[in-house]
């Protein structure tokens, strides 16, 4: 009895995921759309370069958000952590030391990747995305 109510439970988590995840890229393609029309519109667009960086960089992070909703493992979740932090040393230029930080990070989120992903799991991620 449990365990129907249990995969129940799954089927009507999973089908939220999704829309959370449609909802999302909808949403994402509506920025998108935006910023292209801002760009043919607006005459001093590229003068604010960090402003379309930002943007841009905002919409790359939400797309990797929606892939890791659709396809939740740990690799999809770790790329995820590894652009958002990258999002984060491009856009900001506050202080070495967080700069440091930030790359450490994203170096101890590729080992992780690379040592504590099965290797089994990864080739089924790659044979997926192929």
């Amino acid at each position: 009895m449990h365990a129907k109510i249990e995969k129940v439970f799954r089927r009507i988590l999973h089908a939220l995921e999704f829309v959370i995840a449609v909802l999302t890229l909808i949403v994402l393609l509506g920025m998108l759309g935006m910023e292209i029309y801002k760009m043919f519109t607006v005459s001093d667009y590229f003068a604010s370069m960090d402003t379309y960086l930002h943007n841009i960089l905002t919409i790359v992070v939400g797309l990797e958000f929606v892939r890791m909703l659709i396809d939740m493992t740990p690799a999809n979740t770790l790329e995820v952590l590894i652009v958002a932090i990258a999002r984060q040393v491009i856009l900001t230029h506050n202080d070495p030391l967080s700069n440091l930080a930030s790359v450490i990070c994203i170096a101890g989120l590729f080992a992780t990747r690379r040592y504590l992903v099965s290797k089994k799991g990864l080739k089924i991620e790659l044979s997926e995305t192929e």
